[in-house]
């Protein structure tokens, strides 16, 4: 009776394992997660906050996954060869972004490797684009899928992960850039007054 049971539980076990592995294997081989958001605030205003890495600590939701993870900012102070390395918990994990590309006032391309809690390389891209009154930003992020990132995304959605956090960090952006330019504002009409 007993081996009946071991031999049926390692059955299931192995066609669980294969339905993991067949859906894995189905998986896009790459994989993109992107949101956007609208900011009252002029373009120039907001590029300086995603292309200088001391400026994006501010808003970066991935700031608070561990205050006390060992930072390091090297290179230039903003734009191309800016770069951010960053060692912490098993949330904040380890890794390093640079930034390889950046148009003023019109977007900013990082290259993201992580090293922990797994090893990957994405590309980081945030456009930002004026719409009239307000600025959209899109904050979009994409990279091959190797197989073990594939079985990983039997079991977790990666645009659900990533693009809440990617909300989180955008609203946090918009709060920023609003503040600073009605406060700049209000600063120019009171010495306008003056």
């Amino acid at each position: 009776m007993l081996v009946k049971i071991l031999l049926a539980a390692g059955g299931a076990l192995v066609v669980g394992v294969a339905v993991v592995l067949i859906l894995a294997s189905i998986k896009p081989d790459t994989f993109r997660v992107s949101r956007s958001i609208e900011i009252d605030a002029p373009p120039e205003a907001i590029y300086p906050l995603i292309a200088d890495f001391r400026e994006m600590q501010k808003w970066s939701p991935y700031e608070k996954s561990d205050p006390a993870m060992q930072r390091t900012l090297s290179g230039s102070d903003r734009g191309v060869g800016a770069v951010y390395e960053w060692k912490g918990n098993s949330m904040a994990g380890e890794g390093r972004i640079a930034i390889i590309d950046a148009v003023p006032a019109s977007s900013v391309t990082m290259d993201l490797h992580m090293i922990k809690p797994f090893a990957c390389r994405n590309v980081v891209l945030y456009t930002i684009e004026p719409r009239g009154d307000v600025t959209r930003v899109t904050w979009d992020m994409q990279g091959p899928s190797p197989f073990m990132a594939k079985t990983m995304q039997v079991f977790m959605n990666m645009d659900s992960v990533c693009g809440k956090q990617f909300e989180e960090g955008l609203a946090s952006l918009k709060r920023l850039a609003e503040n600073r330019t009605s406060g700049k504002a209000a600063a120019e009409v009171a010495v306008a007054a003056r």
